[in-house]
């Protein structure tokens, strides 16, 4: 099942949207109602994009309300102007809300037209999306991303834990490795381990890793925000890699937050040495992030391309069907009417009489 709810965006919203690429907007709220995708404010540049992003963004987020903002950048590509996606979706809003406006995210892009969207932001606190957060988010591309407070919190924490028990770090070493633990265990970043923990309190929702061979450790790549529907452009086509989903579904009409492990090897398009040493090193990975830092890993897949990350195939290997009933057993029927003809059964060297069984 596909999981889309299949609320359209009105005629208006349509019209405005041409109209808002050609620059004259500056930004813009879309919302749900009446199960449909409604147009709810606009304004008009008034100064450069930086300039007008918190003084026109932050007033349009409502605490309890999720939404959607299209805000204009001042840089252009191909299409023309470049614009910037933000779903809103603050912790304290009803699940159904939360799960609807998620569920509906790619139809608005898909109208407004995905060429002209450059960059996505997803926030639940207005300091995820406000300038000084997509800042962050911009340097997270560009290299290792400044800490916010949640971030701040978690290393902390961590730091404390490691003081207070006198245990080893929390990266994990071959030396310092179980020894029943099968498969090589290189060092996970630091920055990649923060992104776990991250990703168990439910601030981010993707983390995608790789082996840095040369330096035998296990690197972060990035954790930008993915839907189930971009999920299969993230994979690689020509290297292999580690990814840690939070699949957000509903399931017998209950909403569910799964983390689901990809491990994904694009067949022997890699060579021999990165397939031995990736599979070598899933385990150990795995064995960290469950047993060490306590994050459920409800599904573990393996797949050669991310063709095969369709919402349908995802549900169905999260959700297993089971079969109704086992067939019985057919036990072979009795000889109808008498019983079977007397044999003669040759014994050592006499006869006797048996009957059939």
């Amino acid at each position: 099942m596909s999981h889309q709810t299949g609320i359209p965006a009105t005629r208006e919203l349509k019209d405005f949207f041409a109209k808002a690429r050609n620059g004259s907007i500056r930004v813009v709220k879309v919302i749900i109602r009446d199960e449909q995708l409604v147009l709810g404010m606009y304004k008009e540049p008034s100064q450069t994009w930086d300039r007008d992003y918190d003084n026109f963004i932050l007033p349009l987020l409502e605490d309890l309300q999720p939404c959607y903002i299209l805000y204009r950048l001042d840089s252009q590509n191909a299409q023309g102007y470049e614009w910037l996606f933000i779903s809103w979706s603050p912790d304290y809003s009803p699940v159904r809300q939360k799960m609807l406006y998620a569920a509906t995210r790619a139809t608005v892009k898909k109208e407004f037209g995905g060429g002209h969207i450059k960059d996505e932001l997803f926030g639940t606190m207005k300091e995820d999306v406000c300038l000084g957060g997509y800042q962050k988010h911009i340097q997270s591309r560009l290299g290792p991303a400044p800490l916010t407070a949640a971030e701040e919190e978690l290393k902390q924490i961590k730091i404390n834990e490691e003081s207070s028990s006198k245990m080893v770090k929390t990266e994990i070493s071959i030396q310092s490795k179980h020894q029943t633990m099968q498969g090589i265990a290189f060092p996970i970043q630091e920055s990649a381990m923060t992104a776990i923990l991250l990703l168990k309190e439910r601030k981010i929702n993707y983390i995608q890793m790789k082996l840095d061979i040369g330096k035998e450790t296990i690197n972060l790549v990035h954790t930008d925000v993915t839907d189930i529907l971009d999920l299969p452009k993230r994979i690689p086509n020509n290297a292999p890699r580690y990814h840690f989903f939070l699949y957000k579904h509903s399931h017998e009409g209950d909403y569910i937050e799964s983390v689901v492990f990809i491990y994904s090897m694009p067949g022997y398009k890699c060579g021999i040495k990165d397939r031995m040493l990736y599979s070598s090193c899933k385990g150990p990975l795995l064995d960290v992030v469950e047993q060490q830092l306590q994050l459920k890993v409800v599904k573990k897949i393996e797949i050669d391309n991310g063709e095969e990350l369709t919402p349908d195939f995802l549900y169905e290997e999260v959700h297993p069907k089971q079969h109704a009933y086992k067939q019985a057993f057919a036990k072979p029927k009795g000889p109808a009417g008498k019983r079977g003809q007397k044999r003669i059964i040759k014994g050592a060297g006499e006869a006797e009489n048996g009957e059939d069984f």
